[in-house]
């Protein structure tokens, strides 16, 4: 499971030119499924999500608090071509990426993870399999890479 998490003063996503959510400060996050992901690359990801320290604290020092610690919200946008694989040749190759169902019920399942780990209210999403429009302001900028498969969650 993949993730792109960028710091954003705001950001918006809309279908069919009307938005269907918004967020204020917080965080935009990517989200790629994979053929082989589990429940566990979900927790994994869930947690570096929420506890990832990207935001200043009330001195300025960089890097001391988590979207939690700020109170922010997360807007998330499932995007399948994350898993990409743009090894050989031009064209993208997506069998990497879950298939459409078993892909929505993960990303649902994601969704609920971050909103009882956090706050239902904070978590926003796009529409799963729509053609969206996606507009934000990064903070920074900063913009993280994760990869549920690259390292270990440790408390």
């Amino acid at each position: 499971m993949r993730a792109v998490v960028q710091r954003v003063l705001s950001a918006a996503v809309s279908v069919d030119d009307e938005v269907v959510s918004q967020i204020s400060r917080g965080l935009m996050v990517l989200v790629g499924i994979g053929t082989d992901d589990t429940a566990s690359d979900v927790d994994i990801l869930t947690k570096k999500i929420l506890s990832l320290r990207i935001f200043s604290d009330v001195t300025e020092n960089m890097w001391k608090r988590n979207v939690k610690d700020i109170g922010g919200e997360i807007l998330c946008v499932s995007q399948f071509t994350l898993m990409a694989n743009t090894a050989k040749g031009n064209k993208p190759d997506f069998h990497r990426a879950m298939p459409t169902e078993p892909a929505k019920d993960m990303y649902a399942i994601f969704l609920n993870e971050l909103r009882q780990a956090y706050s239902p209210e904070k978590i926003k999403d796009g529409k799963f399999g729509a053609m969206m429009n996606v507009a934000l302001t990064n903070e920074g900028p900063v913009t993280f890479q994760l990869d549920s498969r690259k390292f270990e969650y440790v408390d």
